[in-house]
């Protein structure tokens, strides 16, 4: 089958090639086997090629690590899924290959209403999203949320939730074009990520501060977004998209009694050493089917910017990094199967 094969860790262009590997085994009895339509591309797969990500996969492998397609085979203790059935899954990795075998626990059933290509930002954008708001902030209806990073995949995914569940959201994103993207997903204001972020987060709440900030960027920027929250918020920090560990001022989250959410998606999904992917996956997969039924009835608008041929990987790594992109990016892998 057609795969992109990691090698060696490095930069993409150098450490990852177009291969025919074999296709995967017989699922063992907790396992599917999918054929991929459609994975995505984010800058969690760049680190794992370049072998900077929390977990480093044995040699060679395929990266990817979210997916959409179709099952073709089920293991013998799989009663939830069957051989047909269009899903969206987050793996270990393995993604960029025509066939895919992974634990059903996070394999998630697509509603006929909605296209696979739609469906495929839900997994890892909108469950962060969706976990990190409502799990960690325990967000209600009325809030106010500042989202960092607005115009990428987790903060337009954090854009739309915030405003489907009663909140006020301002979006801060660094191009005209992303704050044009932020207000269509929701957000009331969308502001610059400069030096009067805090000024502007409050003039646009009619000078109070933010209940909950949602930092998927870190660096410099977090000094800033803190100076932005109202007394007693939550800042959700779920990622360094900047390369640089949040720079907070202490001082100021002591006086505004500022509690500080340090979340890791990958703890549900089985991305630890200790593997929770099964203890967390009956609360997680109710979270999917209640995000995949909004996209299906439209009250969530998930989309991709570009799909790219399966070939074109690097350049879609590069674009990211660039920061060229709006939104969610994917490969195509079959797209006859959507």
């Amino acid at each position: 089958m057609r795969a992109l094969l990691c090698e060696r860790f490095g930069p993409c262009r150098d450490a990852v090639r177009s291969a025919s590997i074999a296709a995967p085994g017989a699922p063992a009895a907790h396992e599917v086997i999918v054929r991929v339509a459609y994975a995505s591309v984010s800058h969690a797969t760049g680190l794992l090629i370049e072998g900077r990500y929390q977990r480093r996969p044995p040699l060679p492998f395929s990266p990817g690590t979210e997916a959409v397609g179709v099952v073709v085979a089920c293991g013998s203790d799989v009663r939830r899924l069957r051989p047909g059935q269009r899903v969206a899954l987050i793996a270990d990795w393995g993604c960029y290959a025509e066939l895919l075998r992974v634990p059903q626990y996070t394999v998630y059933p697509v509603p006929d209403a909605l296209p696979l290509r739609q469906a495929l930002p839900v997994p890892l954008s909108y469950g962060t999203a969706y976990t990190g708001l409502l799990w960690r902030c325990g967000l209600r209806p009325g809030e106010s949320v500042l989202v960092l990073g607005a115009g990428a995949g987790l903060g337009l995914a954090a854009v739309q939730l915030g405003a489907l569940l009663g909140a006020r959201v301002i979006a801060c994103a660094s191009t005209p074009a992303k704050r044009e993207a932020a207000l269509r997903a929701g957000a009331v204001a969308a502001i610059a990520p400069d030096e009067a972020l805090a000024e502007a987060t409050k003039e646009a709440l009619g000078g109070q501060g933010a209940d909950i900030v949602v930092d998927p960027v870190g660096g410099t920027l977090a000094g800033a977004a803190v100076r932005a929250m109202a007394a007693n918020g939550r800042y959700l920090s779920v990622g360094f998209a900047s390369g640089e560990l949040p720079a907070f001022p202490a001082n100021i989250l002591l006086v505004k009694n500022v509690t500080l959410h340090a979340f890791f998606f990958g703890r549900y999904i089985g991305w630890t050493p200790n593997d929770e992917r099964i203890e967390h996956a009956r609360a997680l997969q109710h979270a999917m089917a209640t995000l995949l039924d909004w996209a299906a009835r439209g009250r969530l608008t998930p989309q991709l910017s570009r799909v790219y041929p399966m070939h074109e990987l690097a350049q879609a790594l590069a674009d990211l990094h660039g920061r060229q992109v709006i939104g969610k990016i994917a490969l195509e892998i079959d797209a006859g199967l959507d």
